[in-house]
């Protein structure tokens, strides 16, 4: 009962909710870096939301059954068939033995998540299977590496092919045609220059090239801060850190766990999983929210899951 990976690129790991509480022993959380369409996929199949799935990230994955079962998809369209037939994300659905399942090049967005009755079985390394590959944790053979060919993934309910689930309208992800992310204002705010304070909030970020789930690099106008020296903290999940040259890094699940760097603030997570799905050059605007307005609308996310 398992699933041959027949094609991987470098970029298809296993990640689940990542891990909690050990940030203080210099271990970063890992984590799908969509949570959101991460949950969704376990949600079609009545799986826990923390269950493992395949993250698969720009694509170039090809996958065979091995036994029928019902998967689901979720997250950025990357051109998915089944069989050569086109397969829509948001989505659960029925695979026989023998089927193929490719992911090509993106066509919207960056990350699609597969998950599997039960979730995908990998050994946990600190309460987690979610792969980080550089502190050489997690994944299915449980020291950080992406899927390769020939690796089979057996999921923890072999028998089972739960009813396909359906999203409504209503509760499927849409892309805004304007992408503007709220920005919880960080601990070093009053340090930068009130043109720099302007000009965050005010200007089009593109997103650069220079992106992966440790940080997504930020261009625009130069920020500056009035801060010469700061000792290094601990940074969040979304911490928009500006470096020496004034263009920000929005850090993400991979990222260390402290820096020296000034931050303007924090990603809201939403905000997070909606950069995660971000092309290099998507053009996007940060908006400040004040902490209360944000975990009020966090909680109400939450809620879709109950």
């Amino acid at each position: 009962m398992s699933l041959l990976i027949e094609r991987s690129g470098a970029l298809a790991n296993l990640q689940d909710s990542g891990r909690v509480g050990v940030r203080h022993l210099g271990v970063t959380q890992g984590g799908g870096a969509d949570w959101i369409a991460q949950n969704w996929a376990n949600w079609l199949l009545g799986n826990p939301l923390n269950a493992a799935v395949i993250e698969i990230t720009l694509g170039n994955l090809e996958l065979l059954a091995e036994a029928d079962t019902c998967l689901a998809l979720c997250g950025a369209d990357l051109g998915a068939q089944l069989d050569g037939q086109p397969l829509a994300p948001w989505c659960s659905f029925t695979v026989r033995r023998g089927q193929r399942l490719r992911f090509q090049t993106p066509v919207d967005g960056v990350r699609a998540y597969i998950a599997a009755p039960g979730g995908f079985v990998a050994p946990q390394v600190l309460g987690s299977c979610s792969s980080v590959k550089r502190d050489q944790l997690g994944g299915l053979h449980g020291d950080g590496q992406s899927l390769q060919a020939n690796d089979r993934l057996q999921w923890h309910n072999p028998k089972a092919i739960p009813t396909p689930r359906q999203l409504s309208t209503q509760q499927t992800p849409q892309r805004p045609a304007s992408i503007i992310l709220p920005v919880v204002l960080g601990a070093q705010i009053a340090d930068f220059s009130g043109q720099s304070l302007f000009d965050a909030f005010n200007s089009n970020w593109k997103v650069d090239q220079r992106a992966d789930r440790m940080g997504i690099r930020l261009l625009g106008p130069a920020l500056r801060c009035e801060r010469q020296q700061m000792v290094s903290e601990g940074v969040p999940l979304g911490a928009i850190q500006v470096p020496s040259d004034g263009q920000p890094i929005v850090l993400l699940n991979d990222r260390q766990t402290i820096g020296g760097y000034p931050r303007i603030g924090a990603l809201t997570p939403s905000a997070v999983a909606q950069l995660a799905q971000c092309l290099p050059g998507t053009e996007l605007q940060l908006k400040p929210i004040a902490l209360e307005t944000a975990q009020r609308l966090h909680k109400q996310l939450l809620t879709q899951w109950v």
